[in-house]
Formats: structure tokens, C-alpha cells, sequence
């Protein structure tokens, strides 16, 4: 059992408390992903760092997978079985209040997924080894991941998009090379956009109102009421223009990984 006292920071569970998807994906995004791994009744997904479980649930609803999501936010575990319950899928997803680094399947799945969430293990390498050891023969890693759109032209523009430095993100090209380099086959992709960027971020600012509303003297609304004040301008001039995000769909080659 999870300490009690495990979660995420607050200001998390807080800016996106109404988010069903707490990545730059629309729902229309998981849908065509789900399509494209050619998901079949019966086949089971683990999904390490899974937010508010939409990505199972939907996937559950749409496709008959069964899966298990692993996530250390006590807010986000909650509201991913309320949306198992409301999409009548609480019978084939279940939701694990835990750290998702170092999880295991207790029974190997056909799809194994990070989908955001790779500093669990150390980033991409790290994360791919860990949902490795879950996935049977022939199955399929997920790793979500953001990558530069355009290479940023200074260290204080990567800044502005909240990395620590321009090394930390690579651009496309570079970041499926990677992929090759740790010896897995990229079999698909699916890629945010702009639209997805806004409802991801913008989505926090009308919560972050409300919240500063309702809690005009928590000791958190003078940091909230900073980032409104300031985080549109940021997103627009900086993350809007030079970071994507996508899912890619892995499968590792014979005597090369995993």
C-alpha cells in the first residue's frame, strides 16, 4: 500500500484538477492513437504515470482492452475510477494509487506505456527498460515525450518553455534516431498540436481562477496568482512556438533490448 502522504506537488493537483488529460493529447488524439496500435478485445495495457485514467478508460470503452494505471497523484487516482465508473468500464480497468518507478506487471501486456511521465526512471532509455520487463513477445511500448518543433536559439528561450537547458529535448529526427540507438523499432507515432498545447495549458489558467476565487487566503494563492498573471504571455512566446509533444509506439528488436 502507497504511504498516505504520497503525491504529487500541490500546485499540480490544483492548476489541472479539471483536466481529464494532463498532457498537450485531445481526445481525438487517443482515439486515433488506440486505432493505430490496432488494439483488439482482451488485450492488456499498462499505463505508468496515468493521470486521471482517460487513456485507459476511453480505451477500455472503445476497444475492450483491459489495463492497469499506475499513478502517485491521490487526486488524479480518484477521478480515473469515477471515469471508469462513468464510462461503465470499472469491471476492466483498475487504478493504483503508487509510484509508478520500478512497477512491474504482475502478468506481461501487450502494450506497455509511459505517455509523459519518463522521469520515473531516469528519462527515455530508463523508462523503456522498465515498461520492457512488463511487455510479452511481440508487444508494444508507448512513450510520450515532448521534442523542440524548432531548436531553440538560446538556453533562456528553452527556459521560457520550462526546460533547464536546450539539451533536454531533442527535435524529431534526432529523438526517433534515439529510438534506433536503443535498439527498438519505431512502428507508429501520433503527434500533438497547437490546438492540444492550448487546451493542455490554457485550460489551467480558467481552473486556476477559480481556485484563487474560492481560496482568496491558502498559502498557495500568491504563486498561483503569479503564474495567471503571467503564464499566458510565457506559453504563447515560448512553449506555443518551439515544443511539441508526441506518442511513439515502440517494439524492441531480438537480442537488442528489453
Amino acid at each position: 500500500m502507497p504511504s498516505p502522504d504520497l503525491d504529487i506537488p500541490r500546485i499540480f493537483n490544483v492548476m489541472e484538477s479539471a483536466h481529464r488529460i494532463h498532457n498537450p493529447f485531445t481526445p481525438d488524439k487517443f482515439a486515433t492513437l488506440g486505432a493505430a496500435l490496432r488494439l483488439q478485445p482482451g488485450m492488456r495495457v499498462l499505463d505508468l504515470g496515468c493521470g486521471s485514467g482517460e487513456m485507459l478508460c476511453t480505451w477500455a470503452r472503445a476497444h475492450g482492452i483491459t489495463g492497469t494505471g499506475v499513478d502517485m497523484s491521490r487526486l488524479f487516482s480518484a477521478q480515473a475510477r469515477q471515469r471508469a465508473e462513468e464510462l461503465g468500464v470499472a469491471d476492466r480497468v483498475r487504478f493504483i494509487h503508487a509510484d509508478a518507478a520500478g512497477h512491474v506487471a504482475e502478468e506481461k501486456v501487450d502494450v506497455a506505456a509511459c505517455v509523459g511521465a519518463t522521469w520515473i526512471a531516469g528519462g527515455i532509455a530508463g523508462t523503456a527498460e522498465l515498461l520492457a520487463r512488463s511487455l510479452r513477445p511481440g508487444g508494444i511500448l508507448l512513450i510520450g515525450e515532448p521534442y523542440w518543433r524548432q531548436l531553440p536559439p538560446s538556453e533562456a528561450v528553452a527556459q521560457g518553455c520550462l526546460a533547464h537547458a536546450v539539451a533536454d529535448f531533442l527535435v524529431l529526427p534526432e529523438l526517433l534516431a534515439s529510438f534506433d540507438r536503443l535498439g527498438y523499432d519505431v512502428v507508429e507515432m501520433v503527434l500533438a498540436d497547437q490546438d492540444g498545447w492550448d487546451r493542455y495549458e490554457a485550460a489551467k489558467w480558467l481552473t486556476t481562477r477559480r481556485w484563487l476565487e474560492a481560496h482568496p487566503d491558502d498559502e498557495l494563492a500568491p504563486e498561483l496568482r503569479a503564474k495567471l498573471a503571467t503564464e499566458p504571455v510565457r506559453y504563447a512566446t515560448y512553449t506555443r512556438e518551439y515544443l511539441g509533444w508526441g506518442v511513439f509506439a515502440l517494439m524492441p528488436r531480438p537480442g537488442a533490448a528489453g
